[in-house]
Formats: structure tokens, C-alpha cells, sequence
């Protein structure tokens, strides 16, 4: 089966709607396999599969450690010309080093071959600890260093001290993405748009990194996605993946949009 990105229906508007893309937060899950991945798959042919069913994926091995230029080549070359790949920033800068003394790790991390992915890298993800507070003048040194256009940002904070709107400001005038994050009321979802494009991530819908979304949410889900898309890209990824549920409800809000046409 084959999918490729076609337009959103136009909603009874001459708008055009920008760019949804829709996928999982990364791919290697043992849970997938006999049941989302067909059994018997190796490995290495997973994120072709996934490929072939999404139109983007969120790399969250980088979040780890290090990932070499051969990797970043490997995951392009597995993809279709259209796909997009997001990539996680390191846990070294966001909560080993709290954003202090970074330079060195954001020099690493982007000498490493992110931009190996060339037209197929989409933003760069920085998800902050729920320990970490907001502190105005901390972040915007961080977000001084972080590498400009073409390469796009989006920020995950998880303590309720950001919302703040110091913070908001603070996206806005270095063109970032606030992470619109459903975590089943675990984290604080700050649901604001500060640059160009959207950023959501889906953690589960009544149980962190595990639940289902049920029709009535997607549904939801979509309604929220056709107004952002009316005049920014939106990048949407389904982060319960516990229990694999990620692929399944990354299609099916795919498919609610529009966003994707068999061939």
C-alpha cells in the first residue's frame, strides 16, 4: 500500500491549507510487531513500513545519545521523497545540563549529521524535564544558540511555571514553536501558536504514553488541526506508543484530514 501527501479538503473557504504532517514519536517498539508491523518483519525494514503509512516521524533515538551522519543517511534513504522527519534534541543539553553551558553539546549534536536529512528534516524538538522551571533569562541565552532558519525549533515544557506569558514572548521573537502536548492532564498543555507552524504532540488520551484515541478525540483533534492549517504548517505525533496505539491513530487522523491518499 501506498500513501502520498494530497491537499486538505478545502472546509467551504478559498483559504489554502498548508502542510499536515501526521506520524508516531519514533518506531522501534516491540509492541508493534505482530500486530502493527506484519510478524516475521525484520527490523530494519520497520520505519519503510511506517513510512508507507505516514508522511512524517519524530527521530527519538537523538534523544539518547549521538547519532552519526550514517544514520541520519540510512533513515532519508528509507523514506519516501515527500516524508519529514523531526528530530529530539539531546537529553544532554534539556536535562543533564538544564540549558547551562550548552555550547559544546549543541555544536555536537548538530555536527552529527542532522542536516544529512537535508529537504526531509523538519523541526528540531527540545523537550524540557518537569523539573525544570521557567527562568526568562536562562532560556533566552538557549535559545540564542540554537541554529536559525531553514532549521525550525519547538519547545515541550512541562512545569506549570511556563505559562507564563514571558515565555510566549520569548518563542515569538526567536520564530519557536510552543509543543501543544496532551499528556492525559499530567504535564501542562499550553495551547498557544507562536511562530508559523504547530507542533503537537499526543501522549495519550486518559493514560500517559499508553491510551487509545477514541473517534470523539480525533475528531477534536481534527477540528483543532483544519484551523491551524488554514494559514501554518502543522506537525502532529502520536507518542502512545506503549501499547501500540500510535501507528493506528496517526492513520486514522490522517485519513479524518484528508491528509494522505492511497494509491
Amino acid at each position: 500500500m501506498c500513501y502520498t501527501v494530497s491537499a486538505v479538503p478545502d472546509q467551504g473557504t478559498t483559504s489554502t491549507m498548508r502542510q499536515i504532517r501526521i506520524g508516531t514519536s519514533g518506531w522501534v517498539y516491540p509492541e508493534w510487531r505482530g500486530a502493527f508491523y506484519p510478524k516475521g518483519l525484520p527490523q530494519r525494514l520497520e520505519l519503510a513500513h511506517l513510512a508507507g503509512q505516514v508522511n512524517s516521524v519524530e527521530i527519538n533515538g537523538s534523544f539518547y545519545s549521538l547519532r552519526s551522519p550514517a544514520n541520519y543517511r540510512s533513515w532519508a534513504d528509507r523514506t519516501p521523497d515527500d516524508f519529514v522527519l523531526a528530530v529530539k534534541g539531546p537529553k544532554l543539553v534539556t536535562h543533564t545540563r538544564r540549558l547551562h553551558d550548552v555550547e559544546d553539546a549543541l555544536t555536537a549534536f548538530f555536527e552529527s549529521g542532522v542536516r544529512e536529512l537535508g529537504p526531509k528534516l523538519g523541526p528540531v524538538l527540545w523537550q524540557f524535564p518537569p523539573s525544570l522551571h521557567f527562568d526568562a533569562d536562562s532560556l533566552a541565552a538557549f535559545l540564542e544558540l540554537l541554529p536559525t532558519r531553514p532549521i525550525r525549533h519547538a519547545i515541550e515544557a512541562r512545569h506549570r511555571s511556563f505559562h507564563d506569558p514571558a515565555f510566549l514572548e520569548l518563542l515569538r521573537a526567536h520564530d519557536i514553536a510552543v509543543v501543544i502536548a496532551d499528556s492525559a492532564g499530567r504535564f501542562p498543555m499550553i495551547e498557544q501558536v507562536t511562530t508559523d507552524f504547530v507542533y503537537v504532540r499526543l501522549h495519550g488520551d486518559e493514560e500517559l504514553y499508553a491510551s487509545d484515541y477514541s473517534p470523539e478525540a480525533l475528531e477534536q483533534w481534527a477540528g483543532k488541526i483544519r484551523g491551524w492549517a488554514t494559514d501554518r504548517d502543522v506537525y502532529v505525533y502520536f507518542d502512545n506508543t506503549m501499547r501500540g496505539a500510535a501507528p493506528h491513530n496517526a492513520i486514522a487522523l490522517a485519513d479524518r484530514l484528508g491528509v494522505l491518499s492511497r494509491e
